[in-house]
């Protein structure tokens, strides 16, 4: 046996750094495998290294608690600061018309939560003990499922109550698997109140994309008829028609060349134009008929070429400011972000990661992806340093003191709300300070899921040591019940609202309340009964309001009525 010493150590000296390191180790990878495990279609995912913690901690496998707790708040300061840096982009394109509507039920959503919770906190909880309401507070995110949230309000309790703050991860771990099956039971029921069909839902899609004009490139060849333009160059077409378009080649008297912007028009020119859908009527109507040839077939001296833009000089410039057709005689006709197509238009800002589809003489093509640069191994170096930079100011951030009338102390938005705030300034407005934001889909991943499997790891190792006392001899079915009600019955005014007031689409709606809840298995159910986009353009619309309202709205409620 005493051969067999060193093993034992490893696993009970518990301030022993491989100690430490094992123990997060098997908690998580225990809880990754066991997350995948589904049942009835549905799984609860990464968030099962809560419970595989919260076991750990009970049966007295658990680290040092300072320990646990850096690690806890730096796995939670790095996870929502790769959300906020993956939503900031589209953080405030959110916000169209139909944005607007979906943005306002679903922080209706959220305020209804929080109304429902104190609700069942008045009604079936002893209001006269201290430790009720943040337990209920813990409930209120596993019933909508959402781990940044806990964090946020995990930190503020420890700001409001010290050491003794209570572990709210118990009642949130009591909700959370019922939260899940509450909002795709709620999102059912709303099919059945409102009366939904759903081959008629997606017959509507399917007419909205045969009649919507989207901003996708639209390419046409074009014959020059309109004798107002005779004579006329590109620029003062382009001023006149004031539609964004791109002349990428034309044929003059029989000599194809790149046209720039004080190309002169004449009759009978045949040109490649380049524009968004929606404007190609008009551009066709005032400059000439569509012509059956494609120069790209006969064109063997110019080159079109796709272009990654890799150099960080180049993050934010605008096309307009690139001069490509001036100082380059080449034409930038379309941009890819992201894997979607973007139209060329002037102001549009470059990024870090766009590629850009360029047309042109061979030998010029060739210098501006010089310029460019055009290295795809320079992409997979992650840009950490605009990551730490982010984090350092939203630190800086978090702990600025907001004094607001009525509240005994000034309340901060902490570490989670700092650097979730930042990271949406970095992923929007990152370039006009020269800060490289691009990370790759699976880079950005990569952090977020490490920063939140060590936030819930830490989380439930600390909750394990109270978690069966407080469960099955307090009031661990109560979360349960409670938990329910919370997740439910927003669901049943806001859905109902969405569909017979303002007329969503009912897929639409299925995805706004996924996002709502920041709930994927949601929205994966969602994605399995539509062929179409619209539970995932409803999810991405509210998705980053919703992530910031619940991590604001969790140490709100904390600092005024826990204080």
């Amino acid at each position: 046996m005493e051969s067999f010493q060193w093993l034992t150590n490893l696993f009970t000296t518990t301030d022993s750094v491989a100690h430490i390191v094992l123990l997060y180790a098997v908690v998580i990878a225990v809880g990754v495998y066991l997350g995948k495990l589904k049942i009835g279609g549905i799984s609860l995912g990464v968030t099962f290294v809560l419970f595989a913690g919260i076991v750990a901690g009970h049966v007295g496998f658990t680290a040092p608690t300072p320990i646990m707790t850096f690690i806890q708040d730096f796995g939670l300061i790095l996870f929502v600061f790769m959300i906020g840096l993956q939503v900031g982009p589209g953080f405030f394109e959110s916000f169209g018309k139909a944005g607007v509507k979906l943005n306002l039920l679903s922080t209706t959503a959220i305020m209804l939560n929080i109304l429902v919770m104190f609700a069942c906190y008045y009604l079936f909880f002893d209001t006269s003990d201290k430790n009720n309401l943040p337990m209920m507070i813990g409930t209120l995110y596993g019933a909508v499922t959402n781990t940044p949230g806990l964090g946020a309000a995990n930190e503020a309790l420890g700001s409001v109550f010290g050491q003794d703050a209570p572990q709210i991860a118990s009642a949130y771990a009591c909700a959370y698997p019922l939260g899940v099956l509450g909002i795709i039971g709620a999102t059912i029921l709303i099919r059945y109140i409102c009366k939904v069909k759903l081959e008629n839902e997606e017959a509507q899609l399917k007419a909205m994309e045969e009649t919507k004009a989207t901003k996708k490139p639209y390419k046409m060849h074009l014959e020059v008829t309109n004798k107002y333009l005779e004579g006329k160059t590109l620029f003062q077409v382009h001023e006149f028609l004031n539609r964004d378009f791109v002349c990428s080649r034309i044929v003059h008297e029989g000599e194809l060349s790149i046209p720039n912007r004080n190309t002169v028009f004449h009759m009978g020119d045949q040109m490649l134009i380049v524009c968004a859908e929606a404007d190609q009527e008009a551009i066709t109507a005032f400059i000439g008929p569509k012509l059956d040839i494609d120069f790209e077939q006969q064109d063997q001296p110019l080159a079109c070429k796709r272009i990654i833009i890799t150099n960080p000089k180049i993050n934010g410039k605008s096309l307009a400011s690139m001069h490509f057709s001036s100082m380059h005689g080449v034409n930038v006709t379309r941009v890819t972000r992201q894997g979607m197509d973007i139209f060329a238009s002037p102001t549009l800002p470059l990024q870090v990661g766009d590629k850009i589809m360029v047309v042109g003489p061979e030998d010029a093509v060739d210098r501006v992806a010089n310029k460019m640069g055009n290295s795809v191994r320079r992409l997979d170096a992650p840009n950490i340093a605009t990551i730490f930079v982010g984090i350092f100011l939203g630190l800086i951030f978090g702990s600025l003191p907001i004094g607001i009338p009525g509240m005994p102390v000034p309340v901060k938005l902490g570490l989670a709300g700092g650097p979730l705030i930042i990271a949406i300034l970095i992923g929007r407005y990152g370039y006009k300070m020269h800060l490289v934001t691009y990370t790759t889909t699976s880079a950005n991943m990569m952090l977020r899921e490490i920063g939140l499997v060590l936030f819930l790891a830490s989380v439930g190792i600390k909750a394990g040591a109270s978690f069966f006392s407080t469960v099955v001899e307090g009031n661990g079915l109560l979360y349960v019940l409670t938990g329910f009600i919370i997740t439910v019955i927003p669901i049943l005014i806001v859905g109902p609202i969405a569909r017979l007031r303002y007329k969503f689409n009912y897929f639409t709606i299925m995805g706004m309340i996924a996002g709502t809840y920041t709930d994927p298995p949601a929205l994966a159910y969602a994605n399995s009964t539509c062929s179409k986009e619209a539970p995932a353009i409803g999810y991405s619309t509210v998705y980053p309001l919703s992530m910031f309202l619940r991590i604001f709205t969790a140490q709100i409620v904390v600092l005024f009525f826990c204080g």
